[in-house]
């Protein structure tokens, strides 16, 4: 049986990103659904365990089946047991996906270190915001 999760707070991730040379995201994600972490090198990596959080949490629901080219489904990824602060090397960013339309992801984004909170309307515009956040800090 899937679990669901029905809490408001669910909706909201936390991403410590720790590193960021050359442009290639590594960190954290944290949740209430999850038992511990998910760890990520790349940003491939950071979109498809979000994702496959998402599914897992069937929160929101996407308004599109995913299509692709083989049959086999993405794996989210299993939560590590280390636990730390969560709080990035670089930044931390509260993401808090409202919706799942277009085969994209909608909601608002609060990079914390700073205070702002910034709508976005697609996954693009997410990773946009998060690259501008960091440059603008480092």
């Amino acid at each position: 049986m899937q679990k669901v999760a029905a809490s408001g707070e669910m909706q909201t991730s936390i991403a410590c990103i720790d590193s960021y040379k050359n442009r290639e995201l590594k960190g954290r994600i944290y949740n209430p659904f999850l038992d511990g972490e998910l760890r990520f090198e790349s940003l491939m990596e950071f979109i498809l365990k979000l994702d496959g959080l998402l599914d897992e949490m069937n929160f929101p629901q996407p308004f599109f089946e995913k299509r692709q080219f083989s049959k086999a489904k993405p794996k989210g990824g299993a939560a590590t047991e280390a636990r730390r602060e969560k709080n990035g090397t670089l930044a931390t960013f509260h993401i808090a996906i409202l919706f799942r339309q277009n085969s994209s992801w909608q909601g608002t984004v609060t990079w914390l270190e700073s205070g702002r909170e910034e709508c976005f309307r697609s996954v693009l515009e997410l990773l946009f915001l998060i690259d501008s956040a960091i440059s603008e800090n480092t």
